[in-house]
């Protein structure tokens, strides 16, 4: 890739990115109700996501062979259980990946 043709490409991003970031504040201004939609995409992705993410990180753990799942069992009801306290995602999901990544290299 040239020099100019990565200048092409850094602006594009930071274009993309700028119109990602703005234009749900065009779309959706203050003054207008949100439309029901939105409103209940908002309440079922949270959700959706988490079982996507746990569904994705358990596809290849075998009950049968290695640490048996013992430490995603573990890191699992570390995240649950600090989701169902704190009720802050971004912090179960960090916390549960920690404990996991701890309990598979010094523990397992």
């Amino acid at each position: 890739m040239t020099f100019r043709e990565q200048l092409i490409t850094v602006a594009v991003i930071i274009l993309a990115t700028l119109i990602m970031r703005f234009l749900p504040f065009v779309i959706f201004p203050d003054n207008k109700p949100t439309p029901k939609f939105i409103q209940y995409l908002g309440k079922v992705l949270p959700g959706a996501v988490f079982g996507l993410l746990i569904i994705y990180c358990l596809k290849n753990v075998s009950v049968f062979s290695g640490s048996h799942g013992i430490p995603e069992l573990i890191a699992i009801v570390i995240t649950g259980a600090l989701q169902l306290w704190k009720k802050q995602m971004l912090l179960s999901i960090s916390v549960g990946t920690i404990s996991y990544m701890l309990l598979v290299q010094f523990v397992f």
